[in-house]
């Protein structure tokens, strides 16, 4: 299957927003769009953006995003990749793309000479264990904290 990974563009704001909902309902938690596009914008396209995004495209139809930033590490002394999010519709797994994703974040990782890249997936989400296991990710279990502001 041909695609395409690209780097996002203004214009993609309404379909990326549309992309986190679904992404957030298959990882069953709650998405409000309210404000989304303006602080999206203001994170992924400002003179120096705290945000990177990538969109997937697939005969000229949205199939998927991934969206990165460059954290520091403590314990290491280095920056790493922290991939935030990647989604890609059911229709559209399992041919390759993440993979392709996931091998292009490494290429970054390494260009930027980060100490690694850091991810996160639901315990439940048992399909994308699978797949970060079958690419070499190792798991570290922890438990992640929140208190809204």
């Amino acid at each position: 299957m041909e695609y395409l990974i690209r780097d996002f563009q203004e214009r993609d704001i309404d379909q990326l927003i549309i992309l986190c909902a679904k992404h957030a309902a298959h990882e069953q938690s709650d998405y409000d769009p309210k404000d989304k596009a303006g602080h999206l914008k203001n994170a992924l396209l400002s003179d120096n953006p705290c945000l990177r995004c990538w969109i997937v495209m697939v005969k000229n139809n949205f199939a998927g995003y991934a969206t990165f930033t460059f954290d520091f590490s403590t314990w290491d002394a280095r920056y790493y990749l922290h991939l935030d999010c990647i989604y890609l519709e059911e229709k559209f797994r399992g041919l390759g793309i993440g993979k392709a994703v996931m091998e292009r974040l490494v290429d970054v990782a390494k260009s930027n000479n980060c100490v690694n890249l850091q991810w996160q997936t639901p315990v439940f989400n048992e399909m994308a264990i699978r797949f970060y296991e079958g690419i070499g990710g190792k798991a570290h279990d922890k438990k992640r904290f929140f208190i809204f502001t």
